[in-house]
């Protein structure tokens, strides 16, 4: 008997409420840590109320010397009353930030594995790729809806990528640089075509897309990642 099966979208749902409890499971740890915090730092009046206690418990005190110690212990007071005040305001800007920044990292996280993940399809599947129209002219190719503006030798190597993918052809280096430069394939270097796929990749800019687009076949040469059908060279 088959086991039960898992879609993708139960994946992505499972993942959307994992991010969410993780988020929720976050702020409430730093909440009650807060919370717990608070409630345990000394009461900033606790100072006050042992002066005031001791101004009560010692009312026979009316020398100069001990009304001017007793002024001066009240004074203290205040003052560890108000540096408490401050500490507590400093501690929740941490909390606050602190918080700001695990929420931020955990974003980041599922970003990046999100993002793994699609480069991991790509590179599986290839680029899904329903149109790539080359202009010699304007010397641009647009891949889907997105538009490149490339240098005159780029678009020649992508164009003699697009005449070998549409004849079925896999270029080794040494046979671009002997189309691009009209010699023969013995004439050439292996590593000035190689440096001509480097130029076109860099020139394209995407990696996501050059990288994919662009194959390097082991032992065998360079080949657009493409159905031959979607390529219109003018």
């Amino acid at each position: 008997m088959p086991g039960p099966s898992i879609s993708a979208s139960d994946l992505s749902r499972l993942g959307g409420r994992a991010v969410i409890w993780g988020i929720a499971a976050i702020v409430a740890i730093l909440a009650l840590t807060a919370i717990l915090l608070f409630l345990n730092l000394p009461d900033a009046g606790a100072f006050n109320a042992r002066v005031e206690r001791v101004f009560i418990e010692n009312s026979d005190l009316t020398s100069q010397a001990e009304i001017k110690l007793l002024e001066i212990l009240a004074q203290s007071g205040t003052a560890f009353s108000e540096t408490l005040v401050s500490y507590r305001m400093v501690i929740f800007v941490l909390l606050v930030f602190a918080t700001g920044l695990l929420l931020t990292s955990l974003v980041m996280i599922v970003m990046l594995v999100t993002l793994n993940r699609r480069m991991a399809t790509l590179e599986k599947q290839g680029l899904q790729v329903s149109q790539l129209v080359i202009d010699r002219a304007t010397n641009s190719v647009a891949i889907n809806d997105m538009e490149f503006k490339l240098t005159p030798a780029a678009v020649e190597t992508l164009a003699v990528l697009a005449e070998a993918r549409i004849d079925g052809d896999i270029l080794t280096g040494a046979a671009i640089e002997a189309v691009i430069s009209g010699r023969s394939d013995a004439d050439c270097d292996e590593a000035a075509g190689a440096t001509r796929i480097k130029r076109l990749r860099d020139t394209l800019g995407n990696q996501l897309v050059s990288e994919v687009l662009v194959k390097n076949i082991a032992r065998q040469g360079y080949v657009l990642a493409i159905d031959s059908k979607v390529i219109s060279l003018r």
